[in-house]
């Protein structure tokens, strides 16, 4: 399948995009004090276990798409070095 220089673009951008969010995410939720993510006794709750899953699913989803994407970019770039028709 041949993706366009858009959609090649688009798909590399979502995954920086999400490692950006996530590994945001996952900072902000490591130094949660308002009681969500830890609970009294400093143990991680059910909160914090759902939200990590979510963040670990959302990288691993995200590298996958980027990946696809940086693959784009590289083949539209080898295709545009060797010239149309070759």
């Amino acid at each position: 399948m041949k993706l366009s220089r858009s959609a090649s673009w688009f798909l590399l951008a979502f995954g920086v995009w999400s490692w950006f969010i996530w590994v945001s995410f996952v900072r902000n939720l490591w130094k949660d004090s308002s009681g969500l993510a830890f609970d009294a006794a400093g143990e991680p709750t059910g909160y914090f276990w759902v939200h990590l899953l979510l963040a670990v699913a959302s990288f691993l989803l995200g590298t996958a798409v980027g990946v696809i994407g940086l693959r784009g970019v590289l083949a539209l770039r080898r295709e545009a070095r060797r010239g149309p028709g070759q």
